[in-house]
């Protein structure tokens, strides 16, 4: 069911996942690192930024944080339902999506992978590998909006001329086969990072990505080895195997 819905539309939303104590063993560890990101980066947060990166590097986080963590980005409650989708996931990065500074700051539809591909290699990523975003909400939000299907679909003509803000348009346009996925605290959405989305600013959002892929040699160039575990930390875990990437190509 959960494998047959999420490739039909390209995302999965289950409801109330997590419980309040689950959540508060990592809250704290969040607010840290938010909070350090916010003082290093109050520029770009000012400006612009809506996210936050490599949580399982940060400097500021000591190793028995990291360990957490590790502990809850490997756990079975997630990998259950990553595992239909993509048999044998690779874990590939953390996010912390939170709100703009500047409230009148509009959101924006695209695709993860257009930062690094081309048009060409875009319509040929959508058949795979595969990457997902698995977002747990840690407090109740308007959540994203997307294109359902558009993982394995390319753009119509309004989708795509919007998305690259073309012919005058903006790419915070509202796209007429939109679907708004709202969440609350304790969810968990499960979405591709190939199809056509926006996150949807306002209330506390407040929400950790961990990001798994396809074991595919054609990613190991976007990956980070100080977003893993040390070999100590792995051995605490429950499924260290989703921390061994593939071997680069050539």
């Amino acid at each position: 069911m959960q494998n047959r819905y999420y490739q039909q539309y390209g995302y999965y939303h289950v409801k109330g996942l997590y419980n309040d104590k689950s959540l508060s063993k990592v809250r704290p560890i969040l607010d840290k690192f938010h909070n350090n990101w916010l003082q290093e980066n109050q520029h770009f947060y000012k400006t612009k930024g809506i996210n936050s990166s490599g949580l399982t590097a940060a400097r500021c986080l000591t190793d028995d944080e990291k360990l957490i963590l590790f502990k809850f980005i490997n756990s079975d409650t997630l990998l259950n339902h990553v595992r239909p989708i993509i048999a044998a996931p690779c874990f590939m990065n953390t996010q912390l999506f939170f709100n703009p500074y500047k409230k009148e700051q509009r959101n924006y539809w695209h695709r993860d992978m257009q930062y690094h591909l081309n048009l060409t290699e875009q319509k040929e990523a959508l058949k795979g590998p595969e990457v997902l975003h698995c977002r747990v909400a840690f407090e109740d939000e308007l959540g994203i909006e997307v294109i359902p299907a558009s993982h394995k679909h390319w753009d119509s003509k309004e989708e795509l001329t919007v998305r690259l803000e073309e012919q005058g348009a903006s790419n915070s346009n509202a796209l007429k086969n939109g679907k708004t996925i709202a969440l609350k605290k304790g969810d968990l959405l499960i979405f591709s990072a190939n199809m056509i989305h926006r996150g949807l600013y306002g209330l506390n959002r407040f929400a950790f990505d961990i990001l798994y892929f396809d074991r595919h040699p054609s990613i190991v160039q976007f990956l980070q080895t100080d977003f893993l575990p040390t070999e100590n930390q792995k051995l605490q875990l429950d499924n260290p195997d989703a921390f061994i990437w593939p071997q680069k190509n050539g």
